[in-house]
């Protein structure tokens, strides 16, 4: 079977050509901030303050700014306030005082009128940043073997749930159908599901699965690249359950928000977001441990006290975890199972929150809306959360995503369709494979000179959550 999806003739359509835009950097290549246990203010070292909510007339509690980092080229000369900005400051208004970088992190990339996913397409060379489905058809073929494994392993349901989260341009699932098609019990039996919160990409999504509408009023739709029927979604709860359910995330956890802590010699406090006196957004440090941080460093149970001893910072998704455990229940009662590929660490995250505008590094607080938010992925949070919340699911992982992709046979695949295209489709598959698993354990081909962009071989992670029953699945056996 894997042999037949494989060797498959390739798609006409071309492929990415390898260009030096990165996808998600690395966390190595952000600038932290300090280590230092006594934070101080964030430019001139003194300290600031700011009116407690609800606080009698005149009393301030300072709060300490210390060793947070504001960039050289961050500007504060004045500009016109967006719509996005207003919000954000009359927020912060209202609750008297900073609000947390999880929330700020929420309202710019979802805010329904000006958020960062909700009204254009952020992929590829002319957005933002590029992901795996971009650059070459091969990732998406290659999860479509993984989902054609795993259906055979559920025992062949005439019935499944085929849910994508955050589909992007719908790349990954036009390549997963492309890529399955000769296998028609398989792809008679899916409902497509798309999970995703922005308007703008439900329509080009609508529009490269090639959809005809059946149903506008329940957001339902029938893909010509399978005769199957697509809906829409804006949360994993709309989904219908009580059907065996395949769940794809790639790309999608980074994208959830985090809260961010600092250790100090108050204890761990929570990195907030402000409003200076120069009406610039800035971060600064609750006075005091808040509820977050109080309930959520108490859930970090999957790290050792060793650990978090030796840290600084820490960085903790409390929507990754109910979405984990939402995917464990589901999968859990009706078989099936979850597939995550996201860059991240196999440990507990310290500060990785970075943002990204055409292809390049800029300040988080720059412009709220205009660029990209996204952190690393904790998979051990993710493994901790969904061991909790049903017995009747395992995970599996996490693996570096060449050795996903090398077990499950892109190097076969690659080697076909190398055989049946001209020179600069060569030049394309081969850039296209290196950055899929570059700098990672699959490859046969190197990079052909100093200039070949990092490989995303060994910064993603692939984890597998499925129903108990179901046994190992490939290829994590």
């Amino acid at each position: 079977m894997l042999r037949r999806l494989l060797t498959q003739t390739p798609s006409r359509r071309l492929l990415s050509s390898g260009s030096p835009f990165f996808s998600k950097p690395s966390l190595s290549s952000i600038s932290s901030l300090s280590s230092s246990s006594e934070p101080p203010c964030s430019g001139s070292g003194t300290v600031e303050h700011v009116e407690e909510a609800g606080a009698v007339a005149g009393t301030t509690i300072s709060v300490d700014r210390s060793a947070l980092f504001n960039p050289p080229d961050h500007s504060h000369e004045p500009t016109p306030d967006s719509e996005l900005v207003k919000h954000l400051k009359s927020i912060i208004k209202f609750r008297g005082g900073p609000i947390s970088v999880a929330e700020y992190m929420e309202e710019v990339l979802t805010n329904p009128k000006a958020g960062f996913y909700m009204n254009r397409d952020v992929f590829g060379a002319q957005g933002d940043f590029i992901t795996s489905p971009e650059v070459s058809q091969m990732f998406g073929e290659m999860i479509g073997v993984w989902t054609v494994c795993l259906w055979e392993q559920m025992g062949r349901p005439e019935r499944v749930n085929l849910i994508e989260l955050g589909p992007g341009r719908g790349t990954l699932m036009v390549d997963l159908l492309r890529g399955t098609s000769k296998f028609r019990n398989f792809t008679e039996s899916l409902h497509i599901h798309l999970v995703e919160c922005s308007p703008a990409l439900q329509k080009l999504q609508h529009q490269n699965l090639k959809c005809t509408d059946e149903s506008s009023s329940e957001k339902k739709a029938i893909s010509a690249l399978a005769g199957t029927p697509v809906h829409w979604h804006a949360t994993l709860e709309e989904v219908p359950s009580g059907v065996p359910t395949i769940i794809i995330a790639h790309e999608f956890y980074d994208a959830l928000p985090v809260h961010q802590f600092q250790k100090s010699s108050r204890g761990w406090c929570e990195k907030m977001v402000d409003v200076g006196q120069d009406s610039q957004f800035r971060f600064v440090l609750s006075p005091q441990p808040t509820p977050a941080a109080l309930y959520l460093m108490k859930r970090c149970t999957w790290a050792t006290p060793e650990e978090r001893e030796k840290l600084e910072h820490v960085e903790i998704s409390p929507k990754s975890m109910d979405l984990t455990q939402e995917m464990a229940k589901r999968i859990g009662s009706d078989g099936g199972g979850a597939l995550i590929i996201d860059y991240g660490m196999d440990g507990i995250i310290s500060d990785s929150l970075q943002a990204i505008r055409k292809h390049k590094f800029v300040n988080i607080l720059d412009d709220p809306g205009s660029a990209d938010l996204s952190a690393y992925v904790d998979f051990p949070s993710i493994k901790h959360s969904a061991e909790e919340a049903s017995e009747n699911v395992t995970v599996h992982g996490p693996m570096t995503q060449s050795q996903f992709l090398g077990s499950l046979g892109i190097n076969f695949r690659v080697d076909a369709l190398l055989q049946n295209c001209d020179d600069e489709q060569a030049e394309s598959l081969r850039s296209g494979y290196w950055r899929l698993v570059g700098d990672g354990e699959a490859p046969f081909w190197e990079g052909p000179d100093e200039q070949t962009p990092i490989g995303m071989g060994t910064r993603y992670l692939a984890m597998a959550i499925v129903n108990r029953n179901q046994g190992i699945p490939a290829p994590f056996q």
